[in-house]
């Protein structure tokens, strides 16, 4: 059996808030706690300046394989990274990562701000065990991806933080690593250079690099991912991305998913297209059906159903949409299950979406059900930079063929 290329097994670690002694009385007990070391590493100081940033966390990402983590913030994601590229150590537990590792764990981390951006290149690949020669051999590439031509023989500190990314990412992309590292990388530069990012660490999935990455943006989360590591508090989720993006997106969400204390209840929702196959993506302009699945535990009249669209990364609400129950012939005075069906067109950018379902008494505007997620696509497509509405752009010269899109997306 192949052993794993990141191993973390019930790792923990915990930070020291600001720490001030208004008193030798105060100060002497710390210090001498510090020198002898007598206070378990797995107990906090009793007070509030202690706390622990990850709580008993273990996976295994195998060879080749590509795990995508997410989680709000402080959650404990760059903490996690950190500790696998040895930048910071464990209180307890154990960590191994086996091969040469790429990482990119912030931006410029690793960059000696005086040194030039050529400097620092042939510094990383020394970082790495890598010959002057064997950098040599793939600078121009690096140069080249980062799109830092013009200022190669600048110090790092008078790049932007955007210059800073390009390049941090082009050095561990191309220096040939084992396992790959990076932390929030798609979220920096342009859309041009993000989506670069993207097709080379799928490159890096067919050629069977290990891959760790943060990321907020759930589309390439759900794109990249073999599995995703949802890391949330005392209770971490790992699984596969749809899975994982699921509770994570539950756990955003302020609505109780299954409230069936009411008089109707969403039972469950699916996505199909209009074959009435269930679907995870779809090219813009597509028309979807989401199929809502009602329980009605006693009668109730005069009810309105909406439904929510929401694009995941930032939770912007593309459409909200209501309808009356009565207006599509819905008796929900009648007990059991009822279904409603609710297309729309995907009239979209690229991106991750998820939509809300959810059921109102109209009389007093109470909410009475929610399902949220109700269920969750994405929008495949490479041609807009940026914006949430496909309006089909065209672009043509008069009596030449036409073009649609932007030329410059495809760059």
């Amino acid at each position: 059996m192949t052993p794993p290329s990141v191993h973390f097994e019930h790792v923990w670690k915990k930070f020291r808030r600001g720490e001030r002694h208004n008193s030798i009385r105060d100060l002497i007990p710390s210090l001498a706690r510090r020198l002898v070391g007598s206070r378990n590493p797995g107990e906090l100081d009793g007070g509030t300046s202690e706390f622990w940033a990850i709580k008993d966390l273990s996976f295994e990402v195998a060879p080749g394989e590509a795990l995508g983590i997410i989680g709000p913030n402080g959650a404990g994601k760059s903490t996690t990274l950190k500790l696998l590229t040895r930048i910071l150590k464990p209180t307890m537990g154990r960590i191994a990562v086996t091969g040469r590792i790429g990482a990119l764990i912030e931006v410029a981390a690793g960059f000696h701000p005086d040194l030039t951006g050529r400097e620092n290149i042939f510094l990383q690949g020394a970082v790495m065990g890598m010959g002057r020669a064997e950098v040599k051999t793939r600078f121009d590439e690096i140069v080249a991806f980062a799109g830092v031509d013009e200022f190669i023989d600048t110090p790092v500190k008078r790049y932007s933080s955007g210059m800073n990314a390009r390049l941090g990412f082009s050095i561990a992309a191309h220096l040939d690593p084992q396992v790959l590292i990076i932390d929030e990388v798609l979220s920096v530069g342009d859309t041009a250079f993000q989506q670069r990012c993207v097709n080379r660490m799928l490159q890096f999935r067919q050629r069977g690099v290990t891959i760790v990455f943060v990321s907020h943006d759930l589309q390439a989360i759900s794109t990249l991912s073999h599995r995703v590591l949802y890391l949330r508090r005392n209770d971490p989720v790992i699984g596969t991305p749809q899975d994982a993006i699921s509770a994570y997106l539950r756990d955003s969400s302020a609505s109780n998913p299954h409230d069936v204390s009411g008089p109707i209840h969403i039972h469950a929702a699916t996505l199909m297209d209009t074959t009435g196959h269930e679907v995870l993506s779809a090219p813009p302009s597509e028309t979807l059906t989401l199929r809502v699945d009602y329980q009605v535990e006693r009668p109730i009249a005069e009810l309105t159903l909406g439904l929510i669209l929401y694009r995941s990364t930032d939770n912007l609400i593309v459409y909200e949409g209501t309808v009356a129950g009565t207006d599509i012939g819905l008796d929900s005075t009648q007990l059991g299950r009822h279904q409603v069906d609710f297309a729309f067109k995907t009239n979209l950018t690229r991106g991750h979406y998820h939509v809300e379902s959810y059921v109102i008494h109209t009389p007093t505007h109470e909410y009475i059900s929610r399902l949220s997620p109700a269920a969750m696509f994405a929008v495949d497509e490479d041609v807009t930079c940026r914006g949430v509405a496909d309006i089909e752009l065209v672009a043509s010269l008069p009596g030449i063929r036409q073009v649609r899109g932007s030329l410059s997306a495809r760059t």
